[in-house]
């Protein structure tokens, strides 16, 4: 009796596992949701400016159902588009990444990339994302400088290490950006410096929320910093949260609108809208856009 009784508990378990990954992997990671934020960071008596937040995209050449959503985002009114990074996944995405921001790319808009922008993911044990000190290997060439052409001749601003103004919502934005810390191109000094008092808004972006250059965007003075790279965590555990970020930022920021420690800046941090290939799964976690309305402090 006591073994036929042991038998059924785990044939219960298996089948609650079984059900849970069959609900990560075909029904929430395509649970596609617009997250809406207010961050308080302008002038008294300035009016709300809307800033849409794209990242982790992760796209794949088949996501045509991803594809059609980013594309429908448009509807939301977006004064401004900020993509940090990971947009591909395989060598033949490109086409897929620009049908989902065509519409998008007639606001003004800027943009980084990540590390699967310019290689693909190889296979890994998920575990491995636990171990801070693993080695990170990257698969096959993606078409990078293809992307940031389009990208460019749209009028959006590439700010991999790089520092712009632009005109949007009627206001003129100081924006300063690195190169994905994650793989070590990111090259703030050579963009650093306190910001511009002839500005209205002052931004920074990076893919991956690296403390070593959220710490110097916000002592710049930098009002809103936006990254992706984390997915939230991914799959993370109900009540608990996200078991990892990937890089060295706390689990407890891994997604939403944050107080930078120490600072005056706020953090937003994408939970993204993909996933690497070899682990198509989301729990607990959705796939996330933000639209973030700036209103005064």
């Amino acid at each position: 009796m006591r073994k036929r009784s042991l038998i059924s508990a785990f044939a219960a378990l298996s089948a609650a596992g079984a059900a849970t990954l069959a609900y990560a992997a075909l029904v929430e990671r395509n649970m596609f949701t617009l997250r809406r934020f207010d961050v308080p960071v302008l002038e008294p008596d300035a009016e709300p400016l809307r800033i849409l937040h794209l990242s982790d995209l992760h796209m794949m050449p088949d996501q045509r159902r991803k594809q059609e959503w980013v594309a429908g985002l448009g509807g939301a009114d977006p004064d401004l588009v900020i993509v940090t990074g990971d947009n591909m996944a395989d060598p033949e995405s490109l086409p897929g990444v620009l049908r989902a921001l065509d519409p998008l790319l007639g606001v003004p808009g800027a943009f980084v990339f990540g590390s699967n922008d310019y290689r693909g993911p190889v296979w890994k044990n998920p575990i491995q994302y636990l171990m801070p000190d693993r080695e990170y290997v990257q698969g096959v060439d993606l078409p990078a400088d293809e992307l940031r052409a389009a990208l460019i001749d749209a009028g959006w601003a590439d700010l991999n290490n790089a520092r712009t103004v632009l005109k949007a919502g009627g206001r003129s934005i100081e924006l300063a950006g690195v190169d994905d810390p994650h793989i070590e191109r990111d090259d703030y000094p050579s963009v650093a410096g306190p910001i511009s008092a002839g500005a209205d808004l002052h931004l920074g972006v990076t893919h991956t929320p690296a403390s070593r250059v959220l710490d110097a965007m916000a002592a710049d003075g930098f009002a809103l910093l936006l990254a992706g790279h984390t997915h939230g965590g991914q799959v993370c555990v109900p009540g608990v949260g996200a078991l990892t970020t990937n890089c060295d930022l706390p689990t407890s920021m891994a997604k939403g609108l944050h107080r930078w420690p120490g600072s005056d800046a706020w953090l937003h941090v994408s939970a993204g809208l993909g996933t690497h290939p070899t682990a198509p799964i989301r729990f607990a976690c959705r796939p996330e856009a933000s639209l973030l309305t700036l209103i005064p402090r």
